[in-house]
């Protein structure tokens, strides 16, 4: 939609003229297009996790500006908690060391970004990225934090430069904040805020504002998508950014459970969307983006319509070089666990999967090995400019075979269900939704059972067991009405577990999300519905539970291909040896052109060039080539 110059507009937005945040339709039709090749940048969650230092960043920039910045790296990001004190007792979901500002916001922690002192946030540190060429960029998480609604904070209204007031009374963090729908995996950090009242929206409005006016360039926001969703925030915050006079790059967080279906909801609203559990550095985490990257192929969601411009599934930062630990309090302090032969499978998929490239490392530790994988031009020019971009089914090999790598989480493996099945979720207008039912065991017990069986016909439908929730005398005056309907489903008859939709905690890419059982409590994630057409909806994200086979693979035994087309004519023809051992794989040029058809490749001869062996040749029949265990080759191919 146009939005054309009213003064309306600029009221709505704004108290003075310097936070005016209008776009006017010159400025919408002159604007380039926004993110219009996948992201290229660097995020500091991989070496630093919560912990870094405004000397520590602006160092790191300091390189990416001199070393990867000719490479297209352009964003550096401050990844999250970067408000936390770093003091004793501080860590990753610890409740009251946070710095916030009067209005209940989010503010630097003047100790670690000296330079935000005396109410300057970020913007100090932004000017110093920018005069290095760069886009500064900040992770955030959802709505409010608990510390805000604890504290009871005031509303800043945008429009008065005062305290939010409706219905003559003063608005405050506790009149918006839904503490039931705290983040699942930081319970004690953040919750949702009530986006159908006006107070609610006037928070986002300001947290949003005030990063533009310190000169951010990009924000991931977190806990927002996968088994996190939500919708609501999702959208009013990219409404808030269309309408910033300055771009702003719009990437959500986390991807666990994403599916092409959820993605569309939000694909168009966004610039690049996670799709995957955090990525660490090891080889199961790399094999676990292989089928959610071509699930995303195949629907067409590579580059499609975003926020102002692209939006590109993302399979999360390259946890490459230099590093640290998952929710360490501690800086980087050892090496990328995997071999060279598993960096270059990570990278070749990246960039034949048009994801997002931001590099995790600590770049005052480059080494020479990694600075050249991550600015290799070939990879670099398929992850900006390649097209048709798609597994390519049609290989052989001598030793090993092809087999999905869904991988079931530790917390699934631990639950109720056989390790052949696992609970997770879906949008619940997907049919695999309906398929729960419903059936009394006596007056106060019901079980809902799912209705399809799986392996020997004898086998029992999985089924969890119906309650409605226990709640405080006090607890159920207040939310019986938001409780209406609602339901705990328990692993088993007197066991005290209950169902979670989204963990609580992070979840790897490896691991399957959805499906933990945690005890039982007053929580959006743990509230279910099960409506007329036998779905299970979750009250925290809104999405329905499912029942998935499993096709477990412990060895990550396969063999994987992608194909993608350059800007120049050429083919890119990438093989994944996914076993554990040496194999010779093979693709034929007639096989080629049952998925290039236009290209014209029955009878034509092909140059080929090999970039990690440097092995080149002309063929009219076959590519063959012996691939490193967990290792990759990729060919690009001159046909004529």
């Amino acid at each position: 939609m146009r939005i054309l110059v009213l003064s309306f507009f600029c009221f709505f937005f704004c108290f003075t003229p310097s936070i005016c945040r209008v776009t006017s339709e010159t400025h919408l039709l002159t604007e380039p297009e926004r993110a219009s090749t996948p992201p290229r940048g660097w995020n500091s969650y991989d070496s630093f996790c919560w912990t870094i230092s405004e000397e520590e960043f602006l160092q790191n920039a300091e390189i990416i500006s001199n070393r990867l910045k000719p490479h297209g790296y352009e964003y550096v990001v401050v990844d999250y908690l970067w408000y936390r004190r770093k003091v004793e007792g501080a860590y990753t979901d610890s409740l009251g060391f946070d710095v916030i500002d009067e209005w209940g916001r989010p503010i630097p922690d003047p100790e670690r970004w000296p330079s935000s002192k005396g109410g300057k946030g970020f913007s100090e540190v932004a000017k110093k990225a920018h005069s290095m060429g760069l886009k500064f960029g900040i992770h955030v998480m959802r709505g409010l934090s608990l510390q805000a609604f604890n504290a009871n904070t005031p509303i800043l209204d945008t429009v008065k430069g005062s305290a939010y007031e409706e219905s003559g009374r003063q608005w405050r963090a506790k009149d918006i904040g839904l503490k039931e729908r705290a983040c699942a995996w930081m319970s004690h950090g953040f919750m949702s805020v009530n986006i159908k009242s006006e107070a609610g929206r006037a928070f986002l409005r300001s947290l949003y504002l005030q990063y533009a006016e310190w000169g951010v360039d990009f924000v991931k926001h977190d806990c927002i998508f996968g088994d996190d969703l939500d919708v609501d925030e999702i959208t009013f915050v990219s409404e808030v950014l269309r309408k910033l006079d300055r771009p702003i790059l719009y990437s959500l967080s986390p991807g666990t459970s994403v599916t092409p279906a959820m993605a569309k909801y939000v694909s168009g609203l966004v610039n690049m969307y996670r799709i995957t559990g955090d990525d660490w550095d090891t080889w199961r985490d790399v094999v676990s983006h292989f089928d959610v990257a071509r699930d995303f192929s195949a629907s067409k969601m590579i580059g499609a319509k975003g926020l102002l411009g692209r939006s590109w599934p993302d399979l999360d930062m390259l946890p490459l070089g230099w590093l640290t630990d998952p929710g360490s309090n501690e800086g980087p302090h050892r090496k990328c666990n995997l071999n060279l032969d598993e960096q270059r499978t990570q990278m070749t998929l990246w960039a034949i999967a048009k994801s997002p490239l931001i590099f995790g490392g600590d770049v005052r530790k480059l080494d020479e090995t990694t600075y050249n994988l991550i600015t290799n031009p070939t990879l670099l020019e398929i992850n900006s400019f390649s097209s048709n971009n798609m597994e390519f089914p049609f290989i052989t090999g001598t030793k090993g075979s092809r087999s999905k790598n869904k991988v079931p989480s530790q917390d699934l493996a631990e639950g109720s269900m056989l390790d052949t099945r696992a609970l997770g979720l879906t949008t619940c207008n997907d049919s695999k939704a309906h398929g729960w039912s419903a059936k009394a065991l006596d007056q106060d017990l019901e079980k809902i059972c799912w209705k399809e069986k799986f392996g020997n016909k004898f086998e029992e439908p999985p089924c969890l067991y119906k309650r409605k929730p226990l709640l405080a005398s006090g607890v159920e005056i207040i939310y019986k009405q938001q409780c209406q309907g609602t339901l705990h489903l328990l692993a088993s008859d007197g066991v005290e577990l209950c169902l979670d939709a989204s963990p609580r905690r992070r979840l790897t890419s490896k691991e399957f999300g959805g499906g933990s059982f945690s005890p039982c409590k007053w929580d959006a994630n743990q509230m279910w519905e099960l409506n007329a057409k036998g779905a299970l909806i979750n009250s925290y994200s809104g999405l329905c539970a499912t029942v998935d086979t499993l096709e477990a693979d412990a060895n990550s035994n396969g063999l994987r291909a992608w194909i993608a087309t350059g800007r120049r004519g050429e083919i890119y023809l990438a093989f994944f040896n996914l076993n554990q051992e040496k194999t010779v794989v093979s693709a034929t040029i007639v096989d080629l052109a049952k998925v290039l058809p236009w290209k014209h490749l029955n009878g034509a001869s092909c140059k080929y060039r090999e970039i990690w062996s440097g092995e080149f040749g002309v063929t009219k029949q076959l590519i063959s080539i012996a691939v490193e265990r967990h290792g990759s080759s990729l060919f690009v191919l001159h046909c004529y």
